[in-house]
């Protein structure tokens, strides 16, 4: 759990400085040469591979936890609960299971469309053809819809976040009075910065369109 997680979250990262480029303001050319990259780079795409691998392994081990601390001890997550425990981590699994189905949404709208539909446009950037991967983001963003329940999954995330990050370092034995504060406070601002960098890209396309 602690491994898989702490790939996830550099992943975020990565991630995340990608997507902003769908605020360059330059009518999507940067976004569309990032994901033509992305989509055609053969390494690119083998760490792609084992993201979804590490993602379903994640999940895997995260619904075998749940459910052998509730079996063995009645919890939902934290396999010793005290009064002083977040609500984060006494309910991890329930916060897994909605940022799994919102990972599943993610894929749906955008990768899978990409991968195997036909319903987007195509653009000649340089000389080269690639798909108009900007319009179909924006598009679907700017939907109040869709555009509210990506900003619920961000919160999700948020507080998926601000448990594991800590939890993994201390599973795995990293902790010291030292250094385990400084994690803390890493921990934290990673669990708002990153969703709200998130956040800001739909909201952004959303006022602007």
């Amino acid at each position: 759990m602690a491994l898989t997680g702490l790939f996830l979250i550099l992943f975020l990262l990565i991630h995340l400085i990608g997507n902003l480029q769908l605020l360059a303001n330059d009518g999507g050319k940067s976004f569309n040469i990032y994901t033509e990259f992305m989509s055609t780079n053969p390494l690119i795409q083998t760490i792609s591979k084992g993201n979804f691998f590490f993602i379903a392994l994640h999940t895997m081990q995260g619904l075998l936890l749940a459910f052998k601390n509730k079996k063995a001890k009645g919890s939902k997550y934290a396999i010793r609960a005290s009064n002083n425990t977040s609500w984060a981590s006494k309910n991890m699994a329930l916060l897994g299971t909605l940022l799994l189905a919102f990972i599943l949404m993610h894929l749906w709208h955008f990768w899978f469309v990409f991968k195997f539909g036909s319903n987007y446009d195509v653009v000649t950037i340089n000389g080269t053809e690639m798909i108009d991967a900007y319009t179909k983001v924006s598009v679907v963003l700017t939907q109040p819809v869709w555009l509210i329940s990506y900003i619920i999954g961000l919160i999700v995330l948020a507080y998926h976040l601000n448990h594991g990050f800590g939890s993994a370092f201390q599973t795995l034995g990293l902790r010291h009075k030292k250094y385990t504060p400084i994690i803390n406070f890493v921990g934290k601002a990673y669990s708002i910065l990153i969703p709200l960098g998130f956040a800001i890209i739909p909201l952004y396309l959303y006022f602007t369109k």
